[in-house]
């Protein structure tokens, strides 16, 4: 990968940070941002906050058909994920009324929809065809292996498949997932022939269940097989400016991820890395980028130390997701402490990286509460123990009373999140530990749920 670029003489994987307090020219009216999410992303307020903090008015694209109730008092555009044409012209049309300035999306599939509706509207964005590649692990797995990128062995077979013509080309151990799914659901470990299969046969259960259908992803037709790839996992956090990749932070992940699935538990920062392997997982993310052919708007990387050095695990087209992003915080050059979205709305309203900054250096750990077990949510006890736990800035509680949980790797969704900051990566993955083990989630079963109920 050619690492410097030659109109500006930098390299591509400098880490360098928008600036959120640089000055842009007076507009004639506050920019209109159009956000593309679901409607049951964690991280829409985050971003209605930081809106509303830079004088920008936020317009929505969901998943719903009626008025959202929303910090901005604005109603929603009404699009559907999996209709693409309807949902760019739904956009297009709403643009007509009143131009959006930029767009900003919240998950894998608003990326995708974002970026076409950019594309119409002329506004800077990845391009829909490297969202499609970054969105999905097969296609992905082969560009990066034509850029000559470390890369794990891997194939595919369509979801009917007979697990069994499987058994003769494996090497263990071995990962099976989804092509199309996030938040590693679906990804299951396997470390002999029998674990295979059954993985393969727990993965076609999730495919061919009524809520993953009515996603009417084709990506879900086929499932992936690839090596396991054993060692330290982290993720890294940056946007693409022409082309020119620009990193956030490297986010450490403290918790072995060895499997047999693969919920994630603490994102903290600073990264612990020796300099011999930050400069590699720049390198290889760089190169991931590139390879991609993402050019323009944030991404989130996954990579694992592995015995071959750093390995790119996927590039997603987007931000961190749900509230993980509270685990970032930028410093302006007043002082002031900023949001990651308040730095991705200057991004995308093209505030010009003009100095370098950085991630507040404290320490700040951010720990997604893992599902307790399956049935239904009870209630929680413990949070005022937990709050009272130093260096705790926050836990926020998503699960309510009565809300189904359900493990990985069908799981998708966490229960809550615990934040701490202080002086160093390690006190702060204590405090959310401690915090942790001072909460109790009811789980009732829903054979026992459903037997009260009558």
């Amino acid at each position: 990968m050619a690492c410097t670029n030659s109109a500006t003489g930098r390299c591509r994987s400098t880490p360098v940070i928008v600036d959120p307090t640089l000055p842009m020219r007076p507009p004639t009216r506050a920019p209109r941002v159009l956000l593309v999410a679901a409607t049951t992303g964690y991280q829409i307020r985050s971003f209605g906050a930081a809106a509303e903090r830079l004088g920008a008015e936020l317009i929505l694209a969901t998943d719903r058909c009626h008025r959202l109730d929303d910090p901005w008092r604005d109603g929603a555009v009404p699009i559907r994920f999996h209709d693409e044409d309807a949902a760019v012209r739904a956009i297009a049309d709403a643009a007509a009324a009143a131009p959006f300035d930029a767009v900003l999306a919240v998950g894998d599939r608003p990326a995708l929809i974002g970026a076409l509706a950019a594309r119409v509207l002329g506004l800077p964005a990845h391009s829909p065809a490297a969202v499609r590649v970054a969105g999905h692990k097969l296609k992905t797995r082969m560009r990066l292996r034509a850029a000559g990128l470390r890369t794990p062995w891997f194939r595919s077979i369509p979801v009917d498949r007979d697990s069994g013509v499987l058994l003769d080309r494996v090497s263990y151990p071995c990962v099976v997932k989804p092509l199309g799914l996030a938040a590693s659901r679906g990804v299951i470990r396997a470390d002999t022939p029998v674990e295979l299969v059954a993985a393969v046969e727990r993965l076609r259960r999730l495919l061919a269940s009524p809520e993953i259908r009515l996603l009417r992803d084709p990506a879900n037709d086929s499932i992936a097989l690839e090596e396991y790839i054993p060692g330290h996992e982290v993720a890294v956090e940056g946007v693409v400016t022409d082309g020119e990749l620009e990193i956030f932070a490297i986010l450490d992940k403290p918790d072995p991820l060895e499997g047999p699935f693969f919920e994630e538990t603490i994102y903290v920062t600073p990264d612990r890395l020796r300099l011999e392997e930050r400069r590699d997982v720049v390198e290889q993310v760089g190169g991931a980028v590139e390879a991609l052919g993402l050019t323009h708007g944030p991404i989130h990387a996954e990579c694992r130390l592995g015995p071959r050095g750093a390995v790119v695990i996927e590039v997603a087209a987007r931000s961190i997701g749900g509230l993980c992003s509270r685990v970032l915080r930028f410093n302006g050059p007043a002082g002031g402490s900023h949001s990651l979205e308040e730095v991705l709305f200057q991004h995308t309203l093209g505030r010009p990286v003009a100095r370098h900054y950085a991630v507040a250096r404290e320490g700040a750990a951010v720990m997604m509460i893992p599902v307790p077990g399956a049935g239904i949510c009870q209630g929680v006890a413990g949070l005022d123990a937990a709050r009272a736990v130093p260096l705790v800035e926050d836990i926020v509680i998503t699960t309510k009373p009565g809300q189904r949980l359900v493990p990985w790797p069908e799981g998708a969704s966490y229960p809550g999140f615990i934040f701490a900051r202080g002086r160093s990566p390690e006190e702060v993955v204590a405090a959310v530990r401690a915090a942790h083990d001072r909460l109790t989630f009811r789980v009732a079963s829903e054979i026992a749920v459903t037997a009260a109920m009558g």
